[in-house]
């Protein structure tokens, strides 16, 4: 499970992700979420582990969406389902999850911090979903309701519609955060032990309830499939990609 771009430590109770693709600020590549997916698939019935932590390699970004390049081997909205399928396996984790944010968080780095229970960031933390003015695509419905269950309606209006990043003080203010510190490691380490300290019985029967929660009010809509299909076969998406690996700037429509 541990790769050249993605490791895992652990330890008694817990175990920490490390996405490790510091010079790509750590972009999720389809290696990296097929090492989530198995991770995942052995937590899901693993008692022992309480926690899990997520975190990004560098001190510049958790992660800065995913690897573009990825998109063009394969069926983009079949490779966005098994994104989906495996975020929502981390959503549905009986471990409380945390991501530790040091730097840019967005895209599918985004998705990924708000499918976990509980976020830290440090002050200079960035977060967003600035996919209007880069690539043209659009979030399968799940991934909009979630960040707005985070983030609150407002700021993730904001973020979509005119493709703004948000501060980790801003974030914080809205509830996002758990805390914005300068030493993450320090209320990392503190937390994971305030955790590990708590009732598992609690802890799995809150999350139960939430995710039921989550299932009534995220579920996609009848037409979203469609959508997005429309949406990743489209000139726009396929501009955006064209733009993104040349290092231009996207001409859209």
């Amino acid at each position: 499970m541990t790769t050249a771009e993605l490791s895992v430590d652990r330890r008694p109770g817990a175990v920490e992700v490390t996405f490790d693709r510091p010079e790509r600020h750590n972009a999720f590549t389809q290696a990296m979420y097929a090492a989530l997916h198995e991770l995942c698939d052995e937590l899901a019935s693993d008692p022992s582990v309480k926690v899990l932590v997520l975190r990004g390699a560098g001190g510049r970004a958790f992660a800065a969406g995913n690897e573009i390049s990825d998109f063009l081997s394969q069926d983009a909205v079949a490779y966005e389902d098994w994104i989906r399928a495996l975020l929502g396996k981390l959503f549905a984790l009986p471990q409380v999850t945390i991501a530790a944010v040091d730097g840019v968080c967005v895209g599918g780095g985004l998705a990924v911090a708000t499918h976990c229970d509980l976020r830290i960031a440090t002050p200079h933390s960035r977060f967003g979903y600035p996919i209007a003015r880069t690539l043209g695509n659009a979030l399968a419905a799940p991934l909009v309701y979630r960040c707005a269950a985070v983030f609150g309606e407002p700021v993730t209006r904001e973020m979509l519609l005119a493709a703004r990043l948000v501060s980790a003080d801003r974030a914080y203010s809205v509830g996002a955060l758990t805390s914005v510190v300068e030493s993450l490691d320090e209320e990392l380490a503190a937390l994971v032990d305030a955790v590990l300290a708590l009732s598992s019985v609690t802890l799995r029967a809150t999350k139960s309830q939430l995710l039921a929660r989550a299932a009534d009010l995220e579920a996609a809509p009848d037409d979203d499939d469609a959508l997005l299909h429309s949406v990743y076969t489209g000139p726009d998406f396929t501009e955006g990609v064209r733009a993104f690996l040349a290092k231009e700037k996207p001409a859209f429509r």
